[in-house]
């Protein structure tokens, strides 16, 4: 499975912040941070799908599935770190910076003081680590 960028983790707390999330038994749709698309989510046992081009052409998890994975509670996280994170137009960032993720990151952690930017990264850094520990398989088709 290819590394997903840790900008995805930004991404999918946003979803969550900004309860953009259907959560159903086998499936979940995620409405995207400008509400111009809506990703379906598929999953079973530890097999993902999405139609989010991350997840289905990239081959990594994208977003959505880890939005799923976080309101499934395969990966923890901190409720307090949404406050910070709701209504971020993630897609308008990445087109006014070019798809450069990082940059992106850096134009919302500047809104915050320094004591809460530094919260904001340990809380995604801790998220992403599960990630990237996580058993779980990226297939285009269930």
């Amino acid at each position: 499975m290819k590394q997903t960028p840790v900008a995805k983790v930004y991404e999918a707390l946003t979803a969550i912040a900004s309860n953009r999330v259907e959560l159903n038994e086998d499936n979940a749709i995620v409405t995207s941070s400008d509400n111009s698309k809506k990703y379906q989510v598929k999953w079973r046992d530890n097999k993902y799908t999405s139609n989010d081009n991350a997840t289905y052409w990239q081959g990594y998890p994208g977003y959505p599935v880890i939005t799923v994975l976080m309101l499934q509670g395969k990966i923890e996280y901190s409720k307090k770190v949404l406050d910070y994170l709701k209504d971020i137009n993630w897609h308008e960032l990445n087109e006014q910076y070019k798809r450069n993720y990082d940059e992106a990151i850096l134009s919302v952690l500047a809104k915050f003081d320094a004591e809460a930017s530094e919260y904001i990264k340990e809380c995604v850094e801790y998220i992403y680590k599960q990630l990237l520990n996580l058993d779980i398989e990226i297939v285009k088709k269930l």
